[in-house]
């Protein structure tokens, strides 16, 4: 939630064109996705570092946006150092520490952390609206685009509806902290509310976007190249310019 909550900050990235930025930077995402040898991640970190500073985005907002992923990461890798590999490093009793295994770990979570770093930098510098304005400008479906945004603004709106609905429940009693039968019972019944009451809603919205004239044929205002500013043609060749660095690299090192 609150994606978009600095998009308001005064950067070169905020300025950055909408269209342009997210064609750039998906670019470097899948440039990052696709490295393969260790020689390259110190050059990922410090590009990714780079963008992170200039659109100068708050530290805490880049560990509040890792820190849940960052634990699926590290549940799902932990063990690969033990038990990827041939070359030991280091054993004690049956515990092996193996080299293959620890490039693996490297290579996974630095480009974990880069490709969500540069994700925070695409999404985190402007509003989430604009973001999805450059997406179907630059051609999504328009249906997609709405069920976007829809899905987007209504979770936040059943976030609010559950902590008033949790709030109610502990007023009256419930201890969330005990794992027993009955708060089993009143957790499931909490969900199957939310699901419930999130049906109904979707349903008023679609009536009321319907009898506002939703679904009829608009002309779309595309805009074309030449809206794009001169910062942004800089910024955007430089990106892609370094995206392609990154495959032609990784291209010959696969040789």
């Amino acid at each position: 939630m609150n994606l978009d909550r600095y998009a308001r900050l005064k950067s070169p990235i905020h300025q950055w064109e909408p269209r342009s930025k997210l064609v750039s930077l998906l670019t470097l995402i899948f440039a990052f996705a696709f490295v393969r040898h260790l020689i390259l991640l110190p050059f990922m970190v410090v590009i990714t570092a780079g963008l992170y500073l200039i659109s100068r985005l708050p530290f805490g907002f880049w560990l509040s946006r890792l820190r849940y992923p960052g634990f699926f990461i590290a549940a799902m890798v932990f063990f690969l150092p033990f038990g990827t590999g041939e070359t030991v490093l280091w054993h004690w009793g049956w515990l092996s520490l193996k080299q293959e295994g620890c490039e693996a770990l490297a290579l996974i979570l630095v480009r974990f952390a880069s490709i969500l770093t540069v994700s925070l930098v695409l999404f985190g510098t402007a509003p989430i609206a604009n973001s999805l304005k450059a997406m179907r400008s630059l051609g999504l479906p328009a249906l997609i685009v709405d069920m976007a945004l829809l899905t987007y603004r209504y979770l936040q709106e059943l976030q609010e509806m559950r902590v008033k609905m949790q709030r109610a429940m502990q007023l009256r009693g419930f201890r969330r902290d005990r794992l027993t039968r009955r708060n089993l019972q009143i957790l499931a019944q909490l969900t199957g509310t939310l699901l419930i009451r999130s049906y109904e809603r979707s349903q008023r919205v679609y009536y009321a976007m319907i009898l506002r004239g939703y679904g009829q044929e608009k002309a779309q205002d595309r805009k074309g190249i030449q809206d794009i500013d001169r910062l942004s043609w800089i910024a955007s060749i430089t990106t892609l310019f370094v995206a392609i660095i990154f495959i032609i690299v990784e291209f010959l090192l696969s040789r």
